[in-house]
């Protein structure tokens, strides 16, 4: 397709970071816009049902926009960051409206969202505690452009955190990596986790910081070639071990922040019967199991081998809690789990699915809490939890990811 350029007046947010626009009755996605505003567009992918376009000249500007802090951020650079052009108030209306949208018409559900600050983040910088980058042929570290193949590179990322940015990463060749992720962790750790090419050794340069270095071998395994690999993440009283790349929040205060509001909708009685489905290492059933005490039972669910044995270890404390491994589509049937008082869910951003939700709903626990990384597939999920006589009582929504069109939710279903 020849590149286009057409000017536009933008309306409303879309989910994915893009605003909406209208041309000769085609829907026009819009990046690097904000709504209200008059741009000039470059059109970047044409469909039979609508255009992709990105803003490349500010005709008439939003009171919202602001210059992007990031020399990578704008039209054709990085791809990572959504929103670096407006300010962090206007990021967080436009996910709160993103949100009511998704609820409103995946799940009919009208309500007012706000989406809160997290701390450990005041100007939407600096909070990135894991960070991927992608390797050239040649060795130099950055990140994907929107929607292509084609690497960026960076000499600093803005949205890592410092103690990410102190290794140096960016400032060294990288020969025979196709990716690199560090991380640093809030007990003071460090990794750096290679992924290398086909049939290549890599060639790990020394760091400016202490790091683990460990060699991905695909499919969630990583081998250690330089110390443990084992990172301790501190929330409140309690450390928690985390293998290699293994999952944990990113934001350094999402962590906390979620397991506050997780207990919060769930309130765990002394005695109860807990699920924790999709548990991680274990962040929301060691506070499910604190509460619910030797009296009662915490049954967690996970189906990567490393984040069950993290799990295991991050528990040990507290015999009221279990971690199995397995996919919950059958490992409730293969442990025989029929029945809970309240059951906490995490899933990965493609949501639940009618059958997970259909068992779930099989449990009868009075209360389910939704943690959600994706608006579209929570709101789906609950208009299946609705069929099942589950109604959405309370939600909150999290700024975890600033600069990015990605936000937190936590929601609360209780039985009609």
């Amino acid at each position: 397709m020849e590149q286009a350029s057409l000017e536009l007046t933008v309306g409303p947010v879309a989910h994915g970071g893009w605003c909406v626009a209208r041309h000769e009755g085609r829907v026009v996605f819009v990046r690097h816009a904000l709504p209200g505003e008059r741009v000039i567009a470059d059109v970047t992918e044409e469909t039979s049902r609508f255009l992709r376009a990105d803003a490349v000249e500010i005709l008439e500007a939003s009171p919202d926009r602001v210059v992007p802090p990031c020399p990578y951020a704008g039209p054709g650079r990085c791809g990572g960051c959504d929103w670096q052009h407006a300010t962090l108030e206007a990021q967080r209306r436009l996910k709160a409206q993103v949100v009511a949208e998704q609820l409103r018409r995946l799940a009919g559900i009208e309500r007012e969202v706000v989406v809160e600050e997290v701390p450990g983040a005041k100007d939407g910088l600096g909070w990135r505690t894991r960070v991927q980058f992608a390797a050239t042929p040649t060795g130099e570290l950055g990140f994907r452009r929107h929607r292509s193949h084609d690497i960026e590179v960076v000499d600093a990322c803005l949205i890592a955190h410092p103690e990410v940015e102190a290794a140096g990463a960016e400032d060294h060749l990288w020969p025979g990596a196709a990716g690199v992720e560090v991380i640093a962790s809030s007990g003071g750790d460090r990794a750096v986790v290679v992924a290398p090419r086909a049939r290549r050794s890599v060639t790990v340069p020394d760091l400016e910081a202490p790091a683990s270095v460990l060699l991905d071998q695909g499919k969630g395994r990583t081998v250690p070639r330089r110390g443990s690999g084992v990172l301790h993440e501190q929330v409140g009283d309690r450390e928690f071990r985390v293998a290699g790349s293994g999952f944990w929040q990113v934001h350094p205060g999402a962590a906390e922040t979620l397991l506050d509001a997780v207990l919060a909708y769930a309130a765990p009685e002394p005695g109860e019967w807990a699920l924790d489905l999709y548990c991680g290492v274990g962040l929301f059933a060691a506070g499910l199991a604190e509460v619910v005490g030797p009296e009662g039972a915490v049954f967690g669910l996970e189906s990567e081998a490393a984040a069950v044995r993290d799990a295991r270890a991050n528990l040990r404390d507290l015999p009221q809690a279990r971690v199995e491994r397995g996919r919950v589509e059958e490992a409730l049937d293969r442990f025989q789990i029929e029945r809970a008082d309240l059951v906490v869910v995490d899933p990965p951003r493609s949501g639940l699915g009618r059958d997970v939700v259909d068992r779930i709903v099989s449990l009868d626990a009075l209360r389910v809490v939704y943690v959600s990384c994706d608006p579209a597939t929570l709101a789906r999920d609950l208009a299946w939890f609705r069929d099942g006589g589950y109604a959405l009582s309370d939600l909150r929504a999290f700024d975890a990811f600033p600069m990015t069109h990605h936000v937190e939710c936590v929601a609360l279903l209780v039985k009609e």
